[in-house]
């Protein structure tokens, strides 16, 4: 300030009145924001310490390999058929939704695909389970097929968001490079831009993949009509799976059957816990391969 009052610019800097209170409330949201996110992992630790403990008594080899009522053999081979189908299903069309949003969309096209995929994301399962029921279940019967279907509609945004994030991290240079050299655009598209974002594609399918094995109400709709003695691999009938095993378990008076419900969760969550640490460790060797 000048001696007559006024604003001095070469005065040198002075706080103002509301610093105090800005530092307040800025260690205020830091607290915050770090209780919020060691609460985060105290509930997660406290979910896999209780699965843990009361699922591990029921492992064991015959528990993996054979069918009810001795193991979850069926299940375990029937969600990975399911899933298996769900995945073939769903990464070419989230890729190839992903290299439209990134390669040949415009403003308004990128800004309708996207607003679709956040509603498909936002959808609740029970209304895709529910949607496959009437299309493809309704006065026929269940089968795996229908019950892939389902897991599909639910992958196909999150391989398409996750793909498309990767697919800006490619440099604008090594498209530029391939037009310097004429090269026509599909053929950049397939041997420059998705080879170096190859890594983080297989993350979000990784990711997509762990998200859609837990899910428990299409199959309900879709593939809950089956014996869990008997292997079954034919996608055309009702497949066993793990998440409506638990669920029928869980609905059961039986204290066997409960600790068989805790043993597939284990297993479940054990699965779904590698998966995302697996994607996780791929998507930071394909992000420095990608910065290179």
């Amino acid at each position: 300030m000048s001696a007559e009052g006024g604003f001095d610019p070469a005065a040198p800097l002075t706080p103002s009145g509301n610093l105090r209170r800005r530092q307040l409330f800025s260690r205020f949201t830091d607290s915050a924001a770090t209780a919020a996110a060691v609460l985060a992992i105290a509930v997660l630790g406290i979910v896999v310490y209780t699965v843990a403990s009361r699922g591990a008594d029921a492992l064991s080899l015959d528990f993996v390999l054979k069918g009810a009522p001795a193991g979850i053999g069926p299940e375990l081979a029937g969600t990975a058929v399911i899933v298996a189908i769900a995945t073939a299903t769903a990464t070419p069309i989230g890729v190839l939704i992903a290299l439209f949003l990134s390669e040949y969309a415009g403003n308004r096209a990128a800004h309708l695909v996207k607003l679709t995929m956040d509603l498909m994301n936002g959808l609740p399962s029970i209304i895709i389970g529910l949607f496959i029921f009437g299309l493809m279940v309704d006065h026929r019967q269940q089968s795996g097929l229908a019950g892939a279907v389902a897991l599909a509609i639910i992958m196909v945004p999150l391989i398409a968001r996750g793909s498309g994030e990767v697919l800006k991290l490619v440099p604008a240079n090594l498209r530029e490079a391939a037009d310097a050299l004429g090269v026509a655009r599909w053929r950049a598209v397939l041997t420059v831009v998705l080879p170096s974002a190859l890594g983080g594609i297989l993350t979000a399918t990784i990711l997509s993949v762990a998200r859609a094995a837990g899910e428990t109400a299409p199959l309900i709709f879709a593939s809950s009509a089956f014996d869990p003695r008997d292997f079954a691999l034919n996608p055309l009938e009702a497949l066993p799976n793990v998440s409506v095993r638990i669920y029928s378990l869980s609905e059961e008076a039986n204290p066997a059957g409960f600790t068989e419900a805790w043993g597939l969760s284990l297993l479940l969550i054990s699965f779904i816990l590698f998966a995302s640490l697996g994607a996780r460790t791929l998507l930071a060797r394909g992000t420095r391969k990608t910065a290179r």
